[in-house]
């Protein structure tokens, strides 16, 4: 019986071996498409951020100077957030003012049509 015990763990150990390894294969496939992916995105933004690099005229572009790029359109992205902030508070205030001339001018043509 301790026979049979041993042979079913090894058995359940063997499994468990054989669908580690099918998921370590999953894994580093995963792992494979991701670099692939990695790589597409890279040169992307260097065909972004350096296009004369990226067409291959031999100048060369450091990867630091593709991040700086990066840094200055993230920068002008948040500036542009703000400016876009700044006239929708604007805007709003003005259709405040409109509002309340608009309301005011009723009043004085009601005041008008009383008076005629």
């Amino acid at each position: 019986q301790a026979e049979e015990e041993l042979e079913a763990a090894g058995a359940r150990q063997a499994l468990q071996l054989q669908e580690l390894g099918h998921r370590e294969s999953l894994l580093r496939a995963e792992l494979g498409q991701a670099r692939e992916q990695l790589e597409s995105f890279k040169s992307q933004v260097m065909q972004v951020c350096a296009p004369a690099a990226a067409r291959g005229t031999g100048k060369a572009v450091a990867e630091q100077q593709v991040i700086e790029k990066v840094k200055q359109i993230l920068e002008e992205n948040r500036q542009s957030h703000e400016r876009e902030k700044r006239l929708q508070e604007e805007l709003s205030s003005r259709l405040s003012k409109e509002k309340e001339v608009s309301a005011d001018v009723e009043v004085f043509k009601k005041s008008l049509w009383e008076l005629q």
